[in-house]
């Protein structure tokens, strides 16, 4: 998959191509550098990188149902993570607004690929 260079104010960023992915990159990527309690902090990790990890991962898949369970699995990692926010806020002012649209990315990837009921 080739990446495109992606203008911002900041150092130059390769862009994937699928918005939901660099959303929890990014996110990933935030979360790393904030400071919580140890045994927040590990969980903020691990479910913050098991979000980008699982949509990467799903892309992959042929069948719609294979990517919907990995899409659900990185709406479930993303919910942990506003969870830890809900017990400890976050201060960092620009997760806020990322935290709405990765997770309104996340809801609407899920939707789309969600398999029709019979």
């Amino acid at each position: 998959m080739a990446h495109a260079l992606v203008q911002t104010s900041q150092p130059p960023v390769f862009s994937s191509g699928f918005r939901t992915y660099d959303l929890a990159v990014e996110f990933a990527k935030i979360c790393r550098q904030i400071k919580l309690p140890p045994d927040l902090k590990y969980q903020l990790d691990r479910a913050s990188s098991s979000i980008a990890l699982n949509l990467k991962e799903g892309s992959a898949r042929r069948s719609e149902k294979e990517r919907h369970q990995f899409y659900r699995i990185a709406l479930g990692s993303f919910r942990e993570c506003e969870a830890i926010f809900d017990i400890h806020p976050a201060s960092e002012p620009e997760l806020n607004g990322l935290l709405s649209r990765l997770g309104g990315s996340l809801y609407r990837l899920c939707r789309a690929t969600q398999p029709q009921q019979k």
